[in-house]
């Protein structure tokens, strides 16, 4: 797999950022087939800074009930919640 396909997106809601703030860590959504050696390439190479720790979590997918059918609204994905090095930032997150 490419360094550049394994980060899908950054994931920004309030809970990530004040883990931005308060500990220094990022969530991306990553690709299903990536683990924390691909994940951590990625990062170091696409923003330049140095990756510290890793935890990624399969997010389960949400459902609905149509009768007795069960329907997927969304897909499971993956997140990874990457650590940095104190002194490293990523800037995509800090305007926001």
């Amino acid at each position: 797999m490419h360094v550049y396909e394994v980060l899908r997106r950054p994931v920004v809601t309030e809970k990530t950022l004040i883990d931005v703030d308060d500990a220094n860590k990022y969530t991306f959504e990553v690709d299903m087939r990536a683990n924390k050696f691909q994940v951590k390439e990625a990062v170091e190479t696409a923003f330049d800074v140095t990756v510290v720790d890793i935890n990624i979590n399969v997010m389960p997918a949400k459902t609905s009930r149509r009768g007795r059918r069960v329907i997927i609204r969304k897909p499971k994905w993956k997140k990874a919640v990457v650590a940095l090095a104190p002194g490293d930032s990523i800037q995509l997150f800090e305007g926001v």
